[in-house]
């Protein structure tokens, strides 16, 4: 690794380099939270190999592992930036758990020996990205932030894992590899925290009785000390002796009382401000009121200030700057007309509705009015030339019967004999006739239906 005053660069963006960094000793704590802020930068739009966060057990020299030798006993952390098993899952950010026996599956990019992971990009982004691994209680926690935004605490669930054994007492590192293709593996900072139960904490931070009264007694005697020597050094230097300004300035609660004190005052002048407000426009109020009262019961209203003379209801001093008695009755006849205007507009509406409804109607039963007989739901210019065959009919009828029932002359002319001509019967008659009829309503029907679906386009 090459370390720098911003950061440590575990690997440069050369080809088959291998990089490593561990804690000089091993951590006292069971429960952690590390931390790991980092950059992976490279030219290519696919980089490799990756870089790892560990904990185990002894501190690894270089190996195949991301750097670090194979067949560890602890935790790795890894981000896999390179796909060797073809299946265009990478970059990855996955965590391995191992007691010593297991051999990294390199073909396989460790996919059936990780405990739990996430696909996230980590190459070539704007801001540092950061990697969070919790273990608390067993269980195993990764966060990540990939970076894209400057928010520090922007991180993302990867993986939980219960029921995870890690071994007491290890080693934190990082390590990075290059293969074919390089990046620049940068770690720019290694956060280590310590976990405990809120009981412990409490616990082991508090303080007997005994040891309390030893810290003050302590602090009471190097105090008195101290004035001493104050005292004996102003007494043997008289010159030196600087005066004492802390009495010029306010100590703290003399500051608050008078902050206190300053804001009451403020709060006090407010409240007059608004009450002479108030008071004002209560006394415009009542002289308004006053003024249209005088005017509605047709008296003298005076002035504010001396004006012309002007003949009022009962002969007095004009108002000046007040309501006038056409202005109230022009109000009052504004108000009577918009409440004129809503209720024409409230029954032109109905009066649409009502006409949308008919409309409907007719052009959901115009379709079935053929067998109805009775012309139900058409248009009125249907009915009314239903009407009209109707009245023709029965004159028709008439007629016929009038030529039946005609008597014979008296006479006894006998009538010539027939010509051979080949006349209709009264009853094919009277069927052609009411097949016309038929013919001509369905006609009408037809037309109806197709001027309704003509006007549903407009």
């Amino acid at each position: 690794a090459i370390a720098s005053a911003d950061n440590i660069r575990i690997t440069p963006s050369l080809r088959s380099k291998k990089g490593w960094a561990w804690t000089k000793n091993p951590i006292t704590f069971d429960q952690w939270s590390v931390e790991c802020v980092f950059k992976v930068t490279g030219r290519g739009r696919i980089g490799a190999d990756g870089l790892a966060v560990w904990y185990t057990t002894q501190k690894s020299q270089e190996g195949t592992v991301y750097g670090s030798t194979d067949m560890w006993n602890g935790l790795g952390v890894f981000m896999d930036s390179f796909d060797n098993d073809g299946q265009h899952n990478n970059p990855y950010v996955m965590a391995m758990v191992n007691d010593g026996t297991k051999q990294y599956d390199h073909q396989s990019d460790g996919s059936q020996q990780q405990i739990g992971g996430c696909m996230r990009d980590f190459r070539n982004k704007p801001y540092p990205v950061r990697v969070k691994v919790e273990y608390y209680n067993r269980i195993l926690t990764v966060f990540i932030n990939t970076g894209l935004t400057n928010n520090k605490d922007d991180f993302e669930l990867c993986l939980r894992q219960e029921n995870v054994d890690l071994p007491k007492g290890g080693y934190f590192g990082i390590s990075a590899a290059t293969g074919g293709l390089a990046d620049d593996h940068d770690v720019l900072a290694f956060l280590t925290h310590s976990l405990h139960d809120g009981d412990q904490l409490a616990a082991k931070t508090q303080v007997s009785e005994q040891e309390r009264q030893k810290y003050e007694n302590e602090f009471d005697t190097y105090y008195k000390e101290l004035e001493k020597n104050k005292q004996d050094f102003n007494q043997a230097h008289p010159d030196k002796v600087r005066q004492d300004y802390e009495g010029e300035f306010d100590n703290q609660g003399e500051r608050e009382l008078r902050m206190i004190f300053e804001g009451q005052n403020s709060i006090h002048h407010a409240v007059k401000e608004l009450r002479k407000t108030l008071d004002e426009l209560l006394g415009r109020q009542e002289m308004v009121l006053t003024r249209v009262s005088q005017l509605s019961t047709g008296g003298a209203v005076q002035a504010p200030q001396g004006g012309a003379q002007q003949m009022g209801g009962g002969g007095g001093v004009p108002m000046l700057d007040t309501i006038k008695r056409h202005e109230v009755d022009r109000v009052m006849n504004n108000q009577n007309d918009l409440m004129q205007s809503a209720r024409e507009m409230r029954q032109l509406l109905n009066d649409i509705q009502n006409r949308a409804n008919v409309i409907q109607q007719n052009m959901g039963q115009g379709g079935g009015a053929a067998g109805g007989g009775g012309g139900g739901g058409l248009p009125q210019h249907t009915q009314q030339a239903i009407s009209e065959l109707q009245e023709h009919m029965k004159y028709v009828r008439q007629d016929v019967v009038n030529l039946v029932n005609r008597p014979q002359s008296a006479g006894g002319v006998a009538c010539p004999p027939p010509l051979a001509v080949s006349c209709i019967t009264p009853t094919l008659f009277f069927v052609s006739i009411i097949a016309q009829f038929v013919l001509l309503i369905a006609y009408m029907v037809y037309r109806s239906n197709k001027e309704a679906q003509a006007k549903k386009f407009y």
